[in-house]
């Protein structure tokens, strides 16, 4: 079959190659499914360059959440589940045409949801979801997060106003400030505006923010200390810059904030399973009633993975880029 691999750890675009790979066999427990699309996430990046909390023996396949057609099951899986279309994370090798996949965590999808929304529904909308529920903030309060433009904050933005808490929204470029606005964001400010702390104090009230979310690292999380309220919350929660945080014992002292990680794979594995079929019934409801988008840049073959990847690493991009049989 039409794989994307690497055999060596590297930027991306360098050590991912198109190749043929051998078939693979669904396990006990286990279905094959044929990949219609996948999306390239940023954490697949990490993984490819060998910097990621999970590190695949090698050569490995790329890729860890697809839409497709459920095409073979193993032993002690639900034989109905053959030829539905499914959507499904948190697995290995789905830059292919087809991918093993654990029954369990197969999402069947009613026809309202597109392929390409299918494809990317489960993995930053998870994360999304799980991050407001992580927080545990209520309708009327104030969160700040950065890296707004980015997929899951933007998925963020869309989850937390639905259920009345207000949102924040920071970007690092006013281009990316203009865009979110264009495209009905409420609050959003771009830390290039020298003013910007200013306004976004007007905008959280003395009160200040109940929790903030970092993607960026560095300096700004000083600034994000300094919008939160009494006894408020920092999660970081990426780092564009790579930077150590910067932060104020002070501020930290008289506000009594609490600082958390929030690692998505390793909050949904100790999630109580109910509890997350919960989640994801809300995600697949708010999909279907046109409440969650998710945007689309571009689809390639897999015999172009080296494109789809510096497409990928593109930055201010509007949507996923995906990649096809």
């Amino acid at each position: 079959m039409k794989a994307a691999r690497h055999q060596t750890f590297g930027a991306p675009e360098d050590v991912m190659e198109a190749a043929e790979a051998p078939m693979p066999a669904p396990a006990t427990g286990e279905v094959r499914i044929k990949m219609t699309l996948s999306p390239i996430h940023n954490h697949d990046l990490w993984t490819a360059r060998g910097q990621y909390g999970y590190k695949p023996e090698l050569p490995a396949i790329g890729g860890t959440e697809a839409v497709g057609l459920v095409d073979e099951i193993g032993e002690g899986v639900d034989p109905t589940l053959k030829g539905q279309r499914v959507s499904v994370a948190g697995v290995h090798g789905s830059w292919a045409e087809f991918f093993i996949a654990p029954a369990s965590g197969l999402v069947p999808l009613p026809n309202q949801i597109s392929d390409e929304a299918a494809s990317q529904l489960i993995a930053m909308p998870f994360s999304a979801i799980s991050l407001l529920d992580f927080i545990d903030v209520k309708a009327g309060d104030w969160v700040v997060q950065t890296a707004a433009n980015g997929a899951v904050g933007k998925i963020f933005a869309q989850l937390a106003q639905a259920k009345g808490i207000h949102v924040l929204n920071l970007v690092r470029r006013s281009e990316a400030a203009e865009e979110l606005v264009a495209n009905g964001l409420p609050h959003v400010l771009s830390t290039d505006d020298v003013d910007w702390i200013a306004k976004a104090k007007r905008m959280v009230g003395d009160a200040g923010a109940r929790a903030a979310i970092d993607s960026v690292g560095g300096d700004l999380a000083e600034d994000l200390t300094a919008l939160l309220g009494w006894e408020g919350l920092l999660v970081t929660f990426g780092t564009a810059t790579g930077a150590p945080l910067k932060l104020s014992s002070g501020t930290l002292i008289t506000k009594h904030i609490t600082i958390k990680g929030f690692w998505g794979a390793k909050v949904t594995e100790m999630m109580d399973p109910e509890k997350r079929r919960s989640l994801i019934v809300e995600l697949v409801s708010l999909a279907v009633q046109g409440k969650l988008t998710l945007d689309t840049e571009a689809i390639f073959p897999l015999s172009e993975i080296q494109n789809a990847l510096k497409a990928a690493l593109v930055p201010g991009r509007k949507g996923k880029v995906l990649l096809r049989p």
